[in-house]
């Protein structure tokens, strides 16, 4: 079974209130279409060439293979699983973000990345290959709500606010999920830190808690709350970060109790997954097994089955036994993909609404085919480029997140 949005007619207001609220979903269809007729999408990046916005699948298609050939092997082109079809199907890779930016690191004679995620990825590929090599992101406007929910100068203050409490040789390791800023990587790696993925927070929190007594984990509380879970840290030994509140809302003794701080930000797609769901999936389908991403609540992962990255997520589902039900809890392209190559097994969404991460979205193939033909005639648009200091530093907490391995 795979799990589709309905169409429906929408004027250019009302689309434009749902695609720029990242906690809403669009109920347009999953189908390729113009960008002309993602009309939000076009107020996010008015500087793309007019001519691009009516440009049909066929003639984007030839576009973008017709550049390919000319780029040859300078470039590479990456896909994050949550990308819409159209787009993962000009991918040399796909994966999550970690994997992708490794894969850019890893390629040999390369001048050119075109990073189809959002704008914490480019970054990291950025930060992971040679410097002659020139990331671009196709829509600069995709970005995550959930690494932007971890401004930086929230985070040097609550940094300096709870060493003001715990006193300033206080033993505390950041952990930034990878799914933040280079300069919040960067401030990870300066004090002592590291990054995590969804698929080693439980490895990059003992690597931290082997050198200090307490972490500070941002931005996901969901993961970093599930992955403590799962370690045995009680949940009475956490304490949420609220950075819009003064000491974060918490109290002294709170801060002196707790072993893992967390960060008051989260996923808008996996909020929306609920524990009313899986109890519905298990009533219409049994014997079905759930699924979900660490970044969904944490009573959610509680009544799931199973959970893990979505490396983990898609591994598990195509190694399972022909005829198996799964109700899957994270983002609708990669489950309608997954559906797709498990042709033998009932694969959906637990969400209903089945909505799409409403960044990621932002990358359609009229972007794609603009930011390549640029780089057909000499010009480079929308690079992510990281100065050297940050990058220096962002190195240091990837490299320690890479001895983990």
């Amino acid at each position: 079974m795979v799990a589709a949005l309905t169409s429906s007619a929408k004027s250019y207001a009302e689309l434009l209130v749902m695609y720029s609220d990242p906690d809403t979903c669009p109920a347009d269809a999953l189908t390729p279409v113009p960008l002309a007729q993602e009309p939000a999408f076009v107020s996010w990046q008015q500087d793309i060439p007019r001519a691009y916005l009516q440009m049909g699948p066929e003639e984007l298609d030839h576009r973008i293979a017709a550049a390919r050939a000319k780029l040859g092997s300078k470039l590479v082109i990456l896909g994050h699983h949550y990308q819409r079809d159209e787009v993962i199907k000009y991918a040399d890779f796909t994966g999550d973000s970690f994997k992708l930016a490794r894969h850019a690191a890893d390629q040999e004679g390369i001048e050119y990345v075109l990073f189809c995620g959002v704008h914490f990825m480019a970054e990291s590929a950025d930060i992971l290959t040679p410097e002659h090599v020139r990331v671009i992101l196709p829509n600069m406007a995709a970005g995550c709500s959930m690494a932007d929910m971890a401004d930086p100068d929230d985070v040097y203050a609550a940094w300096d606010e709870i060493h003001d409490v715990l006193g300033d040789d206080a033993s505390v390791v950041p952990v930034t999920y990878m799914n933040s800023a280079a300069s919040l990587k960067a401030f990870t790696g300066e004090r002592g830190g590291l990054v995590c993925t969804s698929s080693n927070a439980d490895r990059a929190l003992a690597w931290a808690f082997a050198r200090g007594e307490k972490v500070l984990f941002f931005p996901d509380q969901h993961l970093g709350r599930n992955t403590g879970h799962a370690m045995g840290i009680p949940l009475d030994e956490m304490v949420l970060w609220n950075w819009r509140l003064p000491m974060g809302g918490t109290t002294p003794d709170q801060l002196r109790k707790a072993r893992i701080i967390l960060w008051q930000g989260h996923c808008s797609t996996h909020q929306r997954f609920t524990v009313e769901q899986i109890e519905k999936a298990r009533r219409e389908h049994p014997g079905v097994r759930v699924i979900v991403h660490p970044e969904c609540r944490w009573e959610v992962v509680q009544a799931a089955d199973d959970y893990g990255s979505t490396e983990k997520i898609a591994k598990t589902i195509r190694e399972a036994p022909a005829g198996t039900i799964w109700a899957v809890g994270t983002e609708i392209n990669l489950v309608n993909r997954l559906a797709k190559q498990n042709p033998d097994k009932t694969v959906f969404c637990l969400d209903p609404v089945v909505c799409p991460c409403s960044t990621m979205y932002r990358i359609h193939p009229a972007y794609v085919a603009w930011t390549l033909e640029a780089l057909v005639q000499g010009q480079v648009v929308n690079e992510v480029r990281v100065d050297p200091e940050t990058r220096k530093w962002s190195l240091v907490a990837l490299e320690r997140m890479l001895e983990l391995a």
